[in-house]
């Protein structure tokens, strides 16, 4: 009492020196980070895998077995630590059978969900999880709920993850060239169950997991190979679907529980991707805020269930969305990343990153040339967007233990409407290094923010910026450097206390020893 007392008295000495303030408890980490909050999506939609992630036979190109070795290099660089396939909606239309063996005596389906394309089934589960291996990420494979079988998951489920010879699928696992399996722990059992998996009811879903769930194991006593179930969560603020999942599914039959949201201004009515005002900006960091409660909110629902949290949320699937590129097929998806997306990125990592007791995974939507990507192609040619350079800045976060902090910030307003101008989040790294990330979502002014280090005997401060001279800017593949992280030299500390300026919509990562 007397500690939260002494926190509440020296914030408010605070706040009457500064109008932006953060005290940071350097000496109370404890939860760790989990490095999947800085996952990825990766959905057989429009050209996020094939001209994407996979190009095939293609000669001018660089890549091995298909797969564009530029890509790879750069999401080794962004430490991709999970990576989720094959969607999405389409999930729940795919077989994975249809997507092993010799390639050119796989059949053809129709892509349903995303423009009435053929899927030719070329990039299957061995090119995936080679892939995956190539990054050093984990798989994250979400199962066919919707339009399979009980025995279809299974069958997957002991294909890739069952020691050779042992059964009939791991023994057709060799006939297709691999031996050893790939000990794949992360599967959602289904995708979106409440809409494109199957329009179901939360209590009947609830039933149809603890099916699956049932016959998902490799009946193990070994703690490694044990698998990590996730529930198709909700969406949004659907906080009835949480409670039925939590109460309904016995606890040693669930890993994690998932969460679906999308910053978007109008679902009838989106934006453009580059051409918006203030007003959409504003909307869209609103809706990005939005965040906040729906994982404090489904949270306690959890903890209502689950007081220790041994049920992890994962948001596996978040970001912006917006229309589509003039010219482009309107089912594909493809969206430029301009310094809002940046925003939105760098706010909800701080979100993430605070509520990491019960936050243990997320998956940006999507990885290429889909929605908010990190990465553009054309041809030959990628570029990396803003996007990629935040979760790049802010991967000094994963696996680090979490600083507690609170933050008083200044307003962004715009006409009679309201937000936190600033957010935050801070870590300890295993080399005792403090990282603190801070994003500065007004788009007109100036924040100047004094943190107070409590706990911690730190002399130096050096830093990076994301930052532009446009909210619409946004890199191109004539401009592909436009917008990059700099040194950020608007940073002092003295006597325990850290002094930033960060100008307007800017990310900024600061390291202090």
């Amino acid at each position: 009492m007397k500690k939260s007392v002494f926190n509440l008295l020296l914030l408010i000495s605070l706040v009457s020196h500064a109008q932006n303030t953060i005290v940071i408890q350097s000496d109370q980490s404890g939860t760790v980070i989990n490095r999947n909050i800085y996952g990825h999506f990766a959905e057989h939609l429009g050209r996020c895998i094939y001209d994407g992630f996979y190009v095939g036979d293609n000669k001018n190109i660089p890549n091995k077995e298909g797969i564009r070795l530029d890509i790879i290099e750069a999401l080794k660089k962004l430490k991709v630590p999970v990576l989720r396939w094959p969607g999405g909606c389409f999930a729940d239309t795919y077989h994975w059978k249809d997507g092993i063996g010799p390639k050119d005596k796989r059949p053809s389906m129709l892509n349903v969900w995303w423009g009435g394309v053929t899927e030719n089934n070329s990039f299957g589960t061995h090119d995936f999880l080679n892939m995956c291996e190539m990054l050093g990420a984990e798989p994250y494979l979400a199962g066919n709920v919707g339009s399979g079988s009980v025995q279809e998951l299974s069958d997957w489920v002991k294909y890739v993850n069952h020691k050779a010879g042992s059964s009939p699928m791991p023994i057709l696992r060799e006939q297709n060239g691999r031996k050893e399996p790939w000990k794949v722990k992360f599967w959602g059992v289904g995708n979106e169950v409440w809409g494109c998996g199957g329009n179901m009811k939360p209590e009947y879903y609830a039933n149809i997991y603890r099916q699956y769930a049932t016959f998902m194991t490799n009946w193990s006593n070994d703690k490694d190979d044990r698998i990590f179930r996730v529930a198709s969560g909700a969406n949004s603020s659907d906080y009835n679907w949480t409670e039925v999942m939590m109460r309904d599914i016995p606890h040693e039959m669930l890993e994690g529980v998932a969460l679906h949201y999308y910053a978007v201004i109008d679902w009838n009515k989106k934006s453009s991707a580059t051409e918006f005002t203030e007003q959409e900006y504003f909307t869209t960091m609103k809706r990005a805020w939005y965040m906040e409660e729906l994982v404090t909110r489904h949270s306690t629902i959890m903890d209502k269930y689950d007081p220790k949290k041994k049920v992890a949320l994962l948001v596996d699937e978040w970001g912006g969305w917006y229309d589509v590129e003039p010219g482009t097929n309107g089912a594909f998806l493809f969206q430029q990343n301009t310094m809002r997306d940046a925003m939105i990125a760098g706010m909800t990592l701080n979100i993430f990153n605070n509520h990491a007791e019960r936050v243990k995974m997320a998956n940006l939507a999507q990885t290429v040339n889909v929605l908010q990507a990190v990465i553009l192609t054309k041809e030959e040619k990628i570029i990396l967007t803003p996007t990629y350079h935040v979760m790049e800045m802010y991967n000094v976060h994963q696996d680090a233990k979490l600083l507690p902090l609170v933050i008083h910030t200044n307003d962004y307003q715009l006409g009679d409407e309201k937000l936190p101008a600033v957010s935050a989040s801070a870590s300890l790294d295993k080399n005792n290094i403090t990282h603190i990330s801070l994003t500065n979502i007004d788009s007109r002014k100036e924040q100047e923010v004094t943190i107070d280090l409590r706990g911690t005997k730190a002399t130096t401060v050096t830093g990076r910026i994301l930052s532009s001279a446009k909210l619409q800017d946004h890199n191109t593949f004539e401009v592909p450097d436009k917008i990059k992280p700099a040194v950020f030299k608007g940073a002092t500390i003295t006597g325990g206390m850290l002094k930033a300026k960060l100008p307007p919509f800017s990310v900024v990562v600061l390291e202090i020893k």
